[in-house]
């Protein structure tokens, strides 16, 4: 399957070649913006020009896993816990030369955004979060939530097991058709916008990424001893005091507002929680003209 041609850029880091696409004036203030799963860079395709008119430098990276980025070794692990999406964002932010950026970010790249603003604020200007407080509390995956929030994960349990590993890995179409059915009931996807995201799902590395994530976070597997520092930091849920705006979408299918409404503690800097009415998971797809908005305004008080 071949992806929408859209103009690429490689930097190489440690671990990774990370491609990523960039907009705007080289010299204009960076802004990183962060896909999710079952997302790629097409979900900024609104969003990314529009910041780019205001005279930022955007840049839109896929994440480990995903479209042309790649991992230099066959031996490194192939870990998608959260500690390794947030060095692999520090590592382009090196890779590019940006002492500090504006991030935006939601699902797997709102936590790399969360995690780096808590534990290295320096390095960000403002945060343009989804879902709020983002940073999985790994300690606490092992209590069992009520039912009714239960049924929502049903797909991470469908990854601890080898059914669903192969199940990803022969149906990735059908499972993102799926899971953004569920997660965004009121957003009428075309089958272009699906078949370019799945595109990036092609990655040799997707599906070990995928399910190291998903298994990780539960306790079920081990992470990447590389990263046992940023998870022991992690552990500590430490706060995030940048300049923030988190962005919910009233119709959120996994991550409902009403199951984050006790994130703002864990905001120590300016905060503000934005509901928007009739969107669902993916918010910068959805309601783009949100998401500018909401970095225009940090930018401007920053």
């Amino acid at each position: 399957m071949q992806e929408r041609a859209h103009p690429l850029a490689v930097a190489r880091t440690a671990q990774l070649d990370i491609a990523y696409e960039a907009h705007g004036r080289p010299g204009g203030l960076p802004v990183i913006l962060l896909h999710g799963f079952p997302y790629s860079p097409r979900c900024y395709d609104a969003v990314a020009p529009e910041l780019a008119r205001l005279g930022c430098r955007v840049i839109v990276p896929y994440l480990r896993g995903y479209g042309q980025t790649r991992f230099h070794s066959p031996q490194t692990m192939r870990s998608g816990q959260q500690a390794a999406l947030a060095q692999d964002l520090l590592d382009l932010m090196d890779a590019l030369a940006l002492p500090q950026a504006a991030l935006m970010g939601y699902d797997w790249g709102g936590r790399a955004a969360c995690i780096v603003a808590a534990l290295q604020p320096q390095r960000v200007k403002c945060l343009v979060t989804g879902q709020g407080y983002n940073i999985q509390d790994i300690a606490g995956f092992a209590l069992p939530q009520p039912p009714v929030a239960e049924h929502r994960l049903w797909y991470q349990y469908y990854f601890h097991s080898p059914r669903g590993r192969a199940g990803l890995a022969a149906h990735r179409d059908e499972m993102t058709r799926l899971l953004w059915r569920l997660w965004s009931p009121s957003w009428h996807f075309g089958e272009s916008e699906l078949t370019q995201t799945v595109a990036s799902f092609y990655n040799p590395d997707f599906v070990d990424v995928v399910v190291h994530s998903y298994r990780h976070r539960y306790g079920y597997v081990a992470g990447d001893p590389a990263y046992e520092h940023l998870e022991a930091q992690l552990a500590r849920q430490p706060p995030i005091a940048v300049p923030a705006i988190n962005l919910c979408g009233a119709e959120d299918g996994v991550g409902p507002p009403d199951a984050i409404d006790g994130h703002a503690a864990r905001f120590t800097g300016p905060y503000e929680r934005r509901l928007l009415p009739g969107v669902g998971h993916n918010y910068p797809q959805e309601a783009p003209q949100a998401a500018v908005a909401a970095m225009r305004q940090l930018l401007a008080s920053a």
